[in-house]
């Protein structure tokens, strides 16, 4: 292997852990050419994934978990290629500590907000993927926080103990709202409830941005919808006479009931308990 080809490789080794990915115009970014990288690719230092896209091989310390999970993935996308996209929604919840609440596992749907990579539909496991994009909130990154990646949880899933990576994710308090964005098609109410049920650590203030910050009416309703349901200390705190609700009813469930405060049509048990039992 000749010198300069050796100059080229060390850059790649010491900014790439194993396991993580770069794509094509990552390398070329770097000096690395076409020839380099399929030189590369024969001699094992980089697995060709997709099209466009190459692994550093795992190393012998990586668990299967790691090897088949979804973190590896978006961190090479956040932290080393620079692509624009955060996790949210139900999987954001999960990262934050509600996995018993939602019952989240490795192989479920992983929800990624932005301006993913084109290569992301042609990952083997692509289906995993749902993409949305940030019109929830206007396109703004308001409640979007870096997640530090601890040694314990490298240990179960991600097998990485880089001080450096941490996840871009969605606050406890967006995460929440991308949720029930979600409802009914992607996602069902019994979900929603169960993580409103956990949501005893939400912070007002931030809470109260988040709702001025959303653009859908449905998603607003919703959300005090639940809040009243689980009446959680930091409801009292909020200020709805800021936050727009709009205006009429909005049919949201087939055959659903629309309740009494928010004028929303939601399945008859997520109604208020008085007007349950005067339809009972």
């Amino acid at each position: 292997m000749s010198q300069q080809r050796r100059e080229k490789l060390k850059p790649l080794l010491d900014e790439v852990p194993p396991g993580f990915l770069v794509d094509a115009a990552w390398l070329v970014g770097r000096k690395i050419d076409r020839k380099s990288i399929l030189n590369y690719e024969r001699r094992g230092w980089l697995e060709k994934v997709t099209r466009g896209l190459y692994r550093r091989p795992f190393g012998s310390s990586e668990t299967d978990n790691a090897r088949q999970g979804w973190k590896i993935a978006v961190l090479s996308m956040q932290r080393l290629m620079g692509y624009d996209v955060h996790v949210g929604g139900k999987t954001a919840l999960a990262t934050h500590g509600l996995v018993h609440y939602l019952s989240f596992r490795g192989d479920e749907l992983v929800y990624l907000y932005g301006k993913p990579p084109a290569w992301l539909k042609r990952l083997p496991d692509a289906d995993r993927y749902m993409t949305r994009t940030r019109s929830l909130f206007g396109g703004k990154m308001i409640g979007v926080d870096n997640v530090a990646i601890s040694s314990e949880t490298a240990d179960e899933d991600l097998a990485v103990s880089h001080g450096r990576w941490s996840l871009t994710v969605s606050s406890l308090e967006r995460a929440v709202l991308e949720l029930l964005d979600e409802l009914p098609d992607h996602e069902s109410f019994h979900i929603a409830d169960m993580a409103f049920e956990s949501l005893s650590g939400v912070r007002p203030a931030k809470m109260q941005a988040m709702l001025e910050a959303c653009k859908s009416i449905k998603v607003k309703r919703l959300f005090f919808v639940f809040a009243d349901r689980h009446n959680h200390a930091w409801r009292k705190y909020l200020e709805m006479d800021r936050i727009d609700l709009g205006s009429g009813p909005r049919a949201l469930v087939e055959g659903g009931k629309f309740h009494p405060d928010y004028r929303i049509s939601v399945p008859a048990e997520y109604l208020p308990r008085q007007e349950r039992d005067d339809g009972a």
